[in-house]
């Protein structure tokens, strides 16, 4: 793939949290001339941000981000108003405090919960991989291929490591034919990019492709 392909696959990010409306402007600016995927910013910014854009770029945001802990109710209202608010992508962070407790079931209904309140938008589910075990990762594979989400997704970028070649791969042989795989956090090279890319990530979470590009 060359580089304005990969970059096609990109959801350009920026979720720090003294991000001002200048600093995801830019994002916005770049995202549209680089024609990425969607451009992944606070919900906060949402609106503003789909009227700025006015059609020419999909508005992703973050659910739960970055603990994952909040209750669903909670989840569930802040996925309703980004979708309100002209989102057409959610990225979700699963409750890892149930998963440890082995409430499974639980984490299912949250995240088909989510899917509902979507109301057909893209829903991206982030299990947080670093601080899973692989059978912990493994199951997860099992709960999102039963959820409905469209994808799933390595890391928030906040925690203790992003995206690893090993756990996408591990994604891919679990994960059921109907869920793609987005790999994000420390992806800084176009190298790495495609790497990830051949291991079988259909999306990366990533700001720096882009400045790499620019």
């Amino acid at each position: 793939m060359n580089k304005n392909e990969i970059l096609n696959i990109v959801d350009h990010t920026l979720l720090a949290q003294t991000a001002t409306w200048v600093e995801i402007k830019e994002i916005l600016d770049d995202a549209m001339k680089y024609e990425t995927a969607s451009a992944c910013i606070p919900a906060s910014y949402v609106k503003q941000a789909v009227e700025y854009v006015d059609g020419k770029l999909p508005i992703c945001t973050v659910i739960g981000f970055p603990n994952g802990y909040s209750t669903t109710a909670v989840k569930v209202a802040e996925t309703a108003d980004a979708v309100a608010n002209g989102a057409e992508e959610i990225d979700m962070v699963i409750n890892i405090g149930w998963v440890k407790d082995g409430r499974f079931d639980d984490v299912l209904a949250e995240i088909k919960a989510v899917k509902k309140a979507c109301k057909g938008k893209l829903l991206k589910v982030i299990i947080e991989t670093c601080l899973l075990t692989n059978a912990e990762k493994m199951r997860m594979c099992n709960i999102v291929t039963a959820s409905g989400a469209e994808y799933i997704k390595t890391s928030t970028g906040f925690s203790t490591s992003g995206a690893t070649f090993d756990d996408v791969k591990l994604m891919k042989t679990y994960v059921g034919p109907n869920v793609k795989i987005k790999a994000a956090g420390g992806i800084s090279s176009f190298d790495d990019a495609e790497k990830f890319i051949e291991l079988g990530a259909d999306r990366l979470g990533t700001s720096r492709l882009v400045k790499l590009m620019k």
